[in-house]
């Protein structure tokens, strides 16, 4: 058993006396603020000095071939002084800026070079990273001057002068470093979509070729070699009918077989059913197919555009043969109605839930894909079930 020491006993007494370990005052967060404000000179001089430079020699030569083209790139240079001024602050000062739309003059077909120098001098990005940069030089020498000064004059109060000045550094970056305007924010969004758009049209075509390669042209490739040697006994005098026969009727099978399949293939390009009859009897046929019996709910007055229906239609397809193949459920249902401009999709069902984004690429290709139109994919399935998912498209009238 441990003995304990009295009170009084040089151990405990020494103990008594130790120090607590020395710690910094500031907490991170402070010391970033303090190290973006005291770095505010460097990069307000580098700015500075940037805007003086372009502005004069593009505006000195102005009289020359070269001014305006040199004004155009002293804009695009901009860009970059201000991409590293919004890092600087996501990195210090934990402000979440969105990068502007970038400017692509290179790639941009069927312009001209004065349509690109027009482009690149009325670049608002441009103008506003240089006005940024040409204000900066006061506000640096002001912010370096007093945080250097509180380091050792007015150190309790340091991490609420940082703040202070901090907080008129964000306002200063949300107000010319940021997007533009929500246009803009919207052009970014829809650039990134034209890409999942493109990337999907490929992969259908693939699937589509690789479907008709080893479906249809393959059995029609049988068909092909069975006539064939049928035509070659009939020519040579074989009298075993029998044989022959046997031969046309596995053609005749083979022909059956790819007929399904190309109906199938049309099916999935896009279904007659819903040209014909819209997407209340398409979905009540997509419904039929599914290993789970499908209550399907349409309460539709009239009939979205073409592409938003085909959407619509394999968004719910997809989910369906998700249910026979992974929920484990008895019973499924389909809702669809109209909501204002919004198409509204939601697909229940009672198996073992558990459905996420990120668990495989099928629930990630929709949700890409409605994204791409300006819709909206939401799951909800807990484990134990049941699961829920919500699709929006927007709605617009044939």
């Amino acid at each position: 058993m441990t003995e304990r020491l009295p009170a009084s006993s040089p151990s405990v007494e020494a103990a008594s006396d130790r120090l607590p370990p020395a710690r910094f005052a500031f907490p991170g967060h402070t010391w970033k603020e303090i190290a973006h404000l005291l770095a505010n000179l460097p990069m307000a001089l580098i700015g500075f000095v940037y805007v003086v430079t372009v502005l004069s020699a593009g505006a000195g030569l102005t009289v020359t071939v070269i001014g305006l083209p040199m004004l155009a790139a002293g804009l695009m240079g901009a860009r970059w002084l201000g991409r590293l001024e919004r890092a600087r602050a996501r990195a210090l000062l934990g402000l979440r800026v969105d990068e502007p739309s970038p400017l692509r003059l290179r790639n941009r077909k069927g312009i001209g070079f004065l349509q690109r120098l027009w482009l690149g001098l009325t670049d608002p990005v441009g103008w506003r990273t240089m006005l940024y940069d040409f204000v900066r030089l006061p506000w640096g020498i002001f912010t370096f001057a007093l945080t250097l000064t509180s380091l050792f004059v007015l150190w309790p109060v340091l991490p609420f002068i940082a703040r202070g000045l901090t907080n008129v550094d964000r306002a200063m970056v949300r107000g010319l470093l940021s997007p533009s305007d929500e246009l803009e924010r919207r052009i970014a969004e829809l650039e990134s979509d034209r890409g999942v758009v493109v990337d999907t049209a490929a992969a259908d075509l693939r699937r589509i070729e690789r479907d008709l390669h080893d479906g249809a042209q393959a059995r029609l490739v049988n068909l092909a070699m069975g006539l064939g040697m049928a035509k070659e006994k009939l020519l040579d005098g074989h009298t075993d009918e029998k044989l022959v026969a046997a031969m046309v009727e596995e053609a005749h099978g083979e022909v059956k077989l790819a007929l399904q399949e190309l109906r199938d293939l049309a099916r999935g390009i896009h279904p007659a059913v819903l040209t014909d009859r819209g997407l209340d009897a398409a979905l009540s046929s997509v419904a039929t197919r599914c290993t789970v019996p499908v209550k399907v709910t349409a309460d539709l007055d009239s009939r979205p555009v073409a592409a938003i229906e085909g959407i619509a239609y394999f968004t719910v397809s997809e989910l369906l043969q998700n249910v026979s193949k992974h929920s484990g459920a008895k019973s499924a249902a389909v809702e669809v109605w109209r909501s204002d401009d919004r198409l509204l999709i939601q697909v229940w069902d009672d198996g073992r839930g558990g459905a996420r984004l990120d668990g495989g690429t099928g629930m990630r290709g929709l949700a890409e894909r409605l994204d791409a139109v300006d819709g909206l994919f939401v799951i909800d399935s807990p484990p134990g079930g049941p699961t829920v998912v919500t699709a929006e498209l927007p709605w617009r009238d044939r």
